[in-house]
């Protein structure tokens, strides 16, 4: 299995580690850009048609999705904040959310500005409203974007919010002894509910975080849900994504039994997630009214060379940006 770059869109922030040799795969943890061949296309699709040819009935998937909030709960209460490790790649990733990656202040933040002055909308306070940069994570878990932002990003404009449908995870993010109140604030929230309000006004955030949470609601939720986050938006703001791509590997374990729909599964814990394509979530930003400044499909090769296994992950990266006119 040999890799190259993504050859529909460059994308430089990500590694550069790739396979030439495939005898050398175990030489180290993890390979950047590794393109598929031709067969091993053709069994993740036959997997994926194997492993959901016994949807769930009605009635079950019901139960999933009106006891979601409570399979959440038990998964945080299991794992609190053991479970996931800090985002090393985050401000590769996205540099957005570093000290370095603010747009200029002239730049949105005046226009909206302007548009108070113009129209005589003045915001009334709120969390954060005196900030000049204002940041929302959306499905914060436990603090692992969070907290790595607050850590690294030392501009004294920034203000970061944090939601999540666990109340038992908004909670872990509280109490957290990095938890500072004065340039953040948490709350719950349920991105699929389109009658629950953010308790910001729109229009006023600069950057909007979504790390695997939208893969984790209804899909016929999800164009809604990305509707009312891009009304939050000031013009040049930009929503940042990172989630499950076609075919990852954790796509191709599931067994029969798990499929709830098309490409959306139930974990074992209860919780359940959807593996998107790059046309899927395009579409679903653009029908929102957004512009495309970044959508590329992160194909990597992790190695476990102590048992000397392969495990192909595909991850889907967006960037997509608010008109400024």
């Amino acid at each position: 299995m040999a890799s190259s770059p993504d050859m529909d869109e460059k994308r430089p922030q990500f590694g550069n580690r790739f396979l030439k040799d495939p005898s050398q795969v175990f030489q180290h943890n993890a390979w950047d850009n590794v393109q598929w061949s031709e067969e091993q296309e053709a069994a993740a699709k036959m997997k994926v048609l194997e492993n959901s040819s016994q949807p769930l009935p009605p009635e079950k998937q019901e139960e999933y999705e009106s006891k979601a909030s409570n399979f959440w709960d038990d998964f945080y209460t299991i794992h609190e904040n053991r479970f996931f490790k800090d985002r090393q790649w985050l401000f590769t990733e996205f540099p957005e959310l570093s000290p370095s990656g603010r747009s200029h202040p002239d730049s949105a933040e005046n226009q909206r500005m302007d548009f108070r002055q113009e129209t005589g909308n003045v915001d009334k306070v709120y969390p954060g409203s005196s900030a000049s940069y204002r940041l929302l994570e959306v499905g914060c878990g436990v603090g692992n974007t969070v907290f790595p932002i607050l850590q690294t990003n030392n501009d004294p404009g920034l203000f970061l919010y944090c939601c999540d449908f666990s109340s038992t995870a908004v909670e872990l993010v509280k109490t957290s002894p990095q938890y500072d109140s004065s340039r953040c604030f948490a709350f719950v929230h349920d991105l699929s509910d389109e009658k629950s309000s953010y308790p910001i006004p729109e229009e006023s955030l600069d950057v909007i975080i979504l790390i695997f949470v939208l893969s984790a609601i209804l899909p016929n939720k999800m164009q809604d849900a990305i509707s009312r986050l891009s009304k939050l938006l000031k013009p040049g703001g930009c929503i940042l994504l990172r989630d499950y791509g076609r075919y990852d590997m954790a796509q191709l374990r599931f067994k029969k039994g798990r499929c709830l729909s098309e490409n959306f599964y139930v974990r074992g814990d209860g919780t359940r997630v959807y593996f998107f394509t790059q046309d899927e979530l395009g579409d679903m930003f653009t029908k929102a009214g957004l512009e495309k400044v970044q959508n590329i499909v992160d194909r990597r090769l992790q190695v476990n060379r102590g048992k000397q296994l392969t495990m192909y992950r595909v991850w889907i990266q967006c960037k997509y940006r608010k008109p400024c006119n």
